[in-house]
């Protein structure tokens, strides 16, 4: 069995995909991982195609931006990277 990972990618090295206040939607269900607290380890906290709004943007491991989406009907703030998300503002003008 190969792991996916992404030990070449620098998405540091560009600006961010997002931007702030940007309406985004999940191409993913995201579970916890056990960094959320109050759910348990495995409840899904966002079901793919849940919209939301980048309300921050981080970084991880000084290589990926990390989007804090809040997916106001779920009540929650998720940290997502880039790749799990799509532009739900573009995705109108299609």
């Amino acid at each position: 069995m190969n792991i996916a990972r992404d030990s070449d990618i620098v998405e540091l090295d560009g600006p961010p995909d997002f931007e702030y206040g940007q309406k985004v939607r999940s191409l993913k269900n995201v579970r916890n991982d056990g960094t959320f607290p109050g759910k348990e380890i495995g409840d899904i906290l966002v079901k793919k195609g849940d919209v939301g709004y980048v309300a921050s943007i981080g970084t991880f491991l000084q290589q990926f931006y990390i989007y804090g989406v809040d997916f106001y009907e779920r009540g929650y703030i998720v940290g997502m990277k880039g790749r799990e998300l799509l532009s739900a503002e573009e995705e109108a003008h299609v």
